[in-house]
């Protein structure tokens, strides 16, 4: 981590992989991570943390699976979401997003339980800015 201001364009224009993200600091426990993000995700859930999104540019929907049944979240530029720890979701972006996550340190991109792992979905924690 560095102790100089970071600026998020310039830290998602660091890499091309999509739904791969990138740790840009941390706040105490949690990662704050940028995302480029294309298509689908899976299927997964986080069974002990909440999931915090914030959309940079772009679009990004959340389809969720709640006990009163299946709905999706629209995402647009500047918005917000939390998906409740225990939720079943799948992130999506038919035309592209660029997206920050606040998650623990070491939690899994693909959550705790989740669909058979595309090509395209990086399985990850997390990588550090550069690599």
């Amino acid at each position: 981590m560095t102790d100089e201001p970071i600026s998020l364009g310039t830290a998602l224009a660091s890499f091309d992989a999509l739904w791969s993200p990138r740790i840009v600091t941390r706040v105490n426990d949690y990662d704050v991570r940028v995302a480029k993000v294309e298509g689908e995700h899976l299927w997964h859930v986080h069974d002990d943390t909440d999931e915090f999104f914030l959309v940079l540019d772009g679009e990004l929907r959340l389809s969720l699976r709640e006990p009163a049944g299946e709905r999706t979240v629209r995402l647009p530029r500047g918005s917000v979401f939390t998906v409740p720890r225990g939720t079943e979701h799948k992130p999506y972006a038919p035309a592209g997003a660029s997206i920050l996550l606040f998650e623990p340190t070491g939690t899994p991109t693909v959550g705790d339980r989740h669909d058979e792992i595309p090509d395209h979905v990086d399985a990850t924690t997390g990588h550090a800015l550069g690599t």
